[in-house]
């Protein structure tokens, strides 16, 4: 079979002759193969209810694979079903500069979003409201009612907005935990892709990747994002990502372009979001606390100044402010943080982002290098000053 060739009208595969057999055999044969394939397809393609059944991995694989009693093979119409309802449209009309002529014009956009809370609160894309600069927003719900929304919190570092509307007992999306995921589990996308005329579509796939970064302007990256191959298109943005029991693991944001690779799409892990939107909901605002420093990345100084650092990852304290959380606790201009809380920082973006997941008045525990001894020092947060 090494020399086979499909080609080749002379190959023995082709042409070897077999004995005939009686009527009786094949009727046996044929019997035995539909028995296999039926329950081949049977497994794999009837909407039925798995009771108690384990799928026992090949010779040295890994443990049994226990599929939960009443576990639904039809996982993406059912997260489909349980989600949608909280998903809503996000319509905007800003006025911009026209870049020829210079006058004024009104421009349109349209996006994804969530709801958050019952009272109102649905979560959104910063760029899906043009970083708060839309001169109106406008919220469109599941039952086709319309409602005018105002921006509350965004961040164009995080790609994050709060919204909310004058409204009560809005279905809400349930959160899940996005520090949970594994690569492989399916995925499950809800959003406005390409405009209103798609809205809510549905697609599927699985987490292809986590912790990923991407360039997403000449100054600022996007990182710790969870990759999928669920389709997602412009207009998707700001809708969630779902893990197979429903909940939103991610907010959607990004999608490489299709002319250099295909199935690249990017969501924000929902727990970046998840305190952001609690103190907003129980405050009625977000504060953002600080250090008090001046951080430069690691990679970037040792670039620029071409000298060896105590470590490959971290921020560089450039400056620290008088009378601040990093300057009472002792932090000093040349230290290297490499952790909050235990949770390794490789550079000026992801130390932003953990900021974000405090309040004033906390205090956490950050991890530095001064020349090679490596130091651990407490840090009471509190609120950033107005205008920094």
């Amino acid at each position: 079979m090494d020399n086979y060739t499909p080609e080749s009208p002379n190959n023995d595969y082709y042409h070897r002759d077999y004995p005939r057999r009686s009527g009786a055999f094949k009727a046996f044969l044929f019997a035995l193969i539909g028995a296999v394939v039926g329950s081949f397809l049977t497994a794999y393609f009837m909407p039925a209810i798995i009771e108690n059944n384990i799928i026992q991995p090949p010779p040295g694989g890994q443990s049994p694979i226990i599929i939960e009693p009443g576990q639904d093979i039809s996982i993406v119409p059912a997260v489909a079903q349980k989600a949608t309802p909280a998903v809503v449209g996000v319509t905007t009309v800003t006025l911009q500069r026209d870049r020829y002529f210079g006058f004024l014009r009104r421009g349109e956009g349209v996006g994804s979003g969530f709801i958050v809370h019952s009272d109102g609160y649905i979560l959104t894309n910063d760029h899906v409201i043009n970083s708060g600069q839309a001169e109106k927003i406008t919220v469109l719900f599941n039952d086709g009612t319309e409602k005018d929304a105002k921006v509350l919190w965004n961040s164009s570092a995080l790609d994050m907005a709060v919204l909310k509307v004058d409204a009560k007992n809005l279905p809400v999306a349930d959160l899940g935990d996005s520090d949970k995921l594994t690569v492989g589990e399916i995925a499950v996308a809800i959003g406005n892709p390409l405009g209103l005329d798609f809205q809510r579509s549905v697609t599927s796939g699985v987490i292809s990747g986590l912790h990923r970064t991407i360039q997403a302007s000449q100054t600022e990256l996007m990182e710790d994002l969870i990759q999928t191959d669920a389709s997602i298109n412009p207009g998707n943005s700001g809708g969630p990502l779902l893990n197979a029991r429903g909940e939103v693991i991610g907010m959607n944001t990004a999608k490489i372009s299709s002319s250099v690779a295909e199935g690249l799409g990017f969501a924000i892990p929902i727990n970046q979001a998840k305190p952001i939107v609690e103190q907003i909901i129980e405050e009625g605002k977000y504060t953002m606390v600080y250090l008090g420093i001046t951080p430069i990345d690691v990679q970037a100084v040792r670039r620029q100044y071409n000298v060896n650092m105590t470590t490959e990852e971290g921020v560089y304290v450039f400056e620290v402010e008088k009378d601040t959380p990093a300057d009472r606790a002792g932090i000093s201009a040349g230290d290297i943080i490499t952790a909050l809380n235990d949770k390794g920082i490789n550079g000026r973006s992801q130390l932003m982002r953990e900021l974000h997941k405090y309040k004033p008045g906390d205090t956490i525990t950050v991890t530095y290098y001064r020349g090679r001894t490596e130091n651990e020092v407490e840090v009471t947060l509190v609120a950033r000053p107005e205008g920094q």
